[in-house]
């Protein structure tokens, strides 16, 4: 096999629905060695021996860039002076929600779902409260469909405007995408913006706001202790900002994880989720019969590895992003243990 190049639309992968020019170009060079090639070899040298199965290991090791934008964003880290998260309780919240009755996402009636029925419900056409309850502090959650977010932003007014530290942003999964670079383009990607990795379910809405079938599910998994025998966890979420406490808080209650963490910690995890939702959809979905996730991870398990390691080498060399370590293991576990409740597409 020749190797092949190709650019895919990151966004538009994890969010159906999102206008082309919205979407992120990653490329992706594919390998030329496949599967077949590694076992062809390996007949003709041991042709009496039997094929050994493929290990993770086999991936390539990542290069080595050097970006200025990761050093930048460390220099304001150290600047803000802060060592510890400032962390809000939970409490009364704006849910913004699309205008268009047919774009409301699943988001909204999660995070509906997950409050004590005294959030304020809004569209963005529609002033915000002075208040809510005693409170004139309070976070925003922006419902959004991916899609919607530019023009919602585009269009804010000195009101809204005024209160954009209080905004809180979801990335994750098909329905609220990667919406970094959006948020880059308006200088919205900072230590104070709050955002959220999601690590729920998100299922369909119900009756109305709020009114889902059941409640959103924690999708983290245990994947044993680590040296000091505490548990590792995968595809949990993940919060930073002004807001992350309230989120977390949120979350907590209903049974959800959810780690708090500066910016930049944040960040790497939400490409991570990325690198999962892309990959696996991918090398799924190019297969003739139905491919669920756990499928991938069992059987093209060489090239989801060869990809993920080609998209973190971009990571790393073109947007200052290195994954955590240990981010294939918890990507293979996650597929392994959820993959059979999400059919690649």
């Amino acid at each position: 096999m020749n190797s092949l190049c190709f650019t895919f639309a990151l966004t538009g992968i994890l969010s159906r629905g999102c206008a082309p020019s919205h979407a992120f170009q990653l490329p992706v060079s594919l390998l030329s060695v496949t599967r077949d090639d590694l076992i062809r070899t390996h007949q003709m040298m041991h042709p009496s021996s039997p094929v050994p199965a493929l290990r993770r290991s086999t991936a390539l090791g990542m290069a080595t860039w050097s970006n200025g934008q990761a050093i930048k964003e460390y220099q304001d880290f150290l600047a803000s002076g802060q060592s510890e998260l400032d962390v809000k309780d939970d409490g009364p919240s704006v849910i913004v929600h699309s205008s268009n009755p047919n774009n409301i996402t699943p988001l909204t009636d999660a995070i509906v779902g997950l409050g004590k029925g005294n959030d304020l419900l809004l569209t963005p056409n529609e002033p915000l409260p002075p208040a809510i309850g005693e409170t004139t502090s309070y976070p925003i959650y922006i419902t959004l469909p991916p899609y919607e977010l530019r023009e919602f932003i585009q269009q804010l007014d000195e009101e809204w405007k005024a209160r954009a530290e209080d905004f809180v942003f979801f990335s994750g999964g098909k329905i609220c995408g990667v919406v970094e670079p959006t948020l880059r383009e308006f200088g919205m990607c900072r230590d104070a913006m709050t955002q959220v990795t999601v690590g729920f379910s998100l299922p369909k809405p119900g009756t109305g706001l709020g009114g889902t079938t059941r409640k959103p599910e924690d999708m983290s998994c245990n994947i044993g202790a680590d040296a000091n025998g505490e548990n590792k966890w995968a595809g949990e979420s993940v919060a930073c900002g002004k807001w992350n406490g309230a989120i977390a808080g949120r979350l907590s209650e209903n049974a959800i994880r959810c780690k708090t963490v500066f910016y930049r910690e944040w960040r790497r995890a939400m490409w991570e989720r990325a690198l999962y939702d892309a990959v696996w959809n991918v090398v799924g979905a190019v297969r003739d019969e139905p491919t669920d996730h756990s499928d991938v991870a069992m059987f093209f398990e060489l090239e989801a590895s060869d990809m993920m390691w080609e998209i973190a080498n971009h990571l790393r060399g073109g947007l200052a992003v290195t994954l955590i370590y240990g981010f294939e293991d918890r990507l293979f576990s996650i597929a392994e243990m959820r993959g059979k409740e999400n059919h690649a597409s």
